[in-house]
């Protein structure tokens, strides 16, 4: 029995657009209960906008109740789906305190069971004093925040095609959105903070040591802090089709901190290769059901077989 921790429904109305398996949810359910997957945390990275990136196109102008509205839709399929879908409250770290404060209230809510932003925001990291409102919320209610790549990812202009936007552009998005984070000591700050990388974490696995040195003085002697230590802090999903990126956070962070995520839809076509990779890498059977099942159920509060609360 495993749980997915990283998909995508668009909610009907939404017109955001994307593949159709966006907008056949019992489609998806089934195919996936057919590999075993009982249970998916769904969200949109981008509210009501679009994940291509559009050059006319700011997703970060969508107003509190856009976003409240949006999120009451994705509300909605959980509905439709109880025993099948929970999913995230999506908001803008950098927004207002309105924004703040009914994200705060759907949390509340048993079909909400975390928070989804994006790595970066128009081009800046969320090490931005900017986002310390939502992370001081995040760290009160201590709840998960699935850090998701943007639709216009750092340096996309200069990444040419959609094809590198997408595969390169986003997941080195998280790599660098994570290690800014880190570097800014916001998991020092923030000691009850849960973060969970999209894109298997980018490549933050690979730079624990460089993340020191990022944070040494110039002129020497010791760093006030070691980000390496945030590091281990920090979970990743499985929606990156690498053996050696699996490989890298499970030497690293640990099979406690990896949770099977496969970003489908809208990559039905990464399902099978995403649930093969896992069953492949190794693991013995407790840290198998850790990376399926158990670290979603302790960390998110979710159980697949059990009914919504009433």
């Amino acid at each position: 029995m495993t749980i997915d921790i990283h998909g995508h429904l668009s909610p009907p109305g939404e017109k955001g657009g994307g593949p159709p398996s966006l907008r056949d949810p019992r489609a998806v359910i089934e195919r996936k209960r057919k590999l075993g997957i009982e249970l998916t945390v769904i969200g949109s990275p981008v509210g009501a906008g679009v994940m291509l990136p559009l050059p006319d196109v700011d997703n970060y102008r969508q107003t509190a109740d856009q976003v409240r509205a949006h999120n009451e839709e994705m509300a909605g399929l959980v509905d439709l789906y109880p025993d099948a879908l929970r999913t995230y409250a999506y908001l803008d770290p950098f927004g207002d305190e309105r924004m703040l404060s009914q994200a705060r209230d759907l949390l509340g809510d048993w079909r909400f069971v975390g928070l989804v932003v994006n790595s970066s925001i128009n081009d800046e990291y969320l090490s931005s004093p900017r986002a310390e409102q939502f992370f001081a919320m995040a760290d009160e209610l201590a709840v998960p925040v699935l850090v998701h790549p943007p639709a216009r990812p750092v340096g996309a202009a200069s990444l040419g095609d959609f094809g590198m936007v997408e595969h390169v552009g986003r997941f080195n998005d998280v790599t660098a959105g994570l290690a800014a984070i880190l570097r800014a000591g916001v998991l020092e700050r923030y000691p009850n903070l849960v973060l969970v990388a999209a894109a298997g974490g980018g490549a933050i696995a690979q730079l624990a040591e460089k993340l020191d040195l990022a944070a040494t003085p110039r002129e020497g002697g010791e760093p006030p802090y070691r980000p390496s230590e945030g590091l281990r802090r920090v979970y990743v999903d499985t929606s990156c089709p690498s053996a050696q990126n699996l490989a890298a956070n499970l030497a690293v962070l640990g099979a406690d901190h990896v949770l099977f995520g496969t970003d489908a839809p809208p990559l039905m076509e990464a399902l099978e290769p995403i649930v093969d990779l896992v069953a492949k890498a190794g693991l013995d059977p407790a840290d198998l059901d850790r990376v399926t099942r158990r670290n979603a159920v302790e960390l998110y509060g979710l159980e697949p077989t059990l009914a919504p609360a009433s």
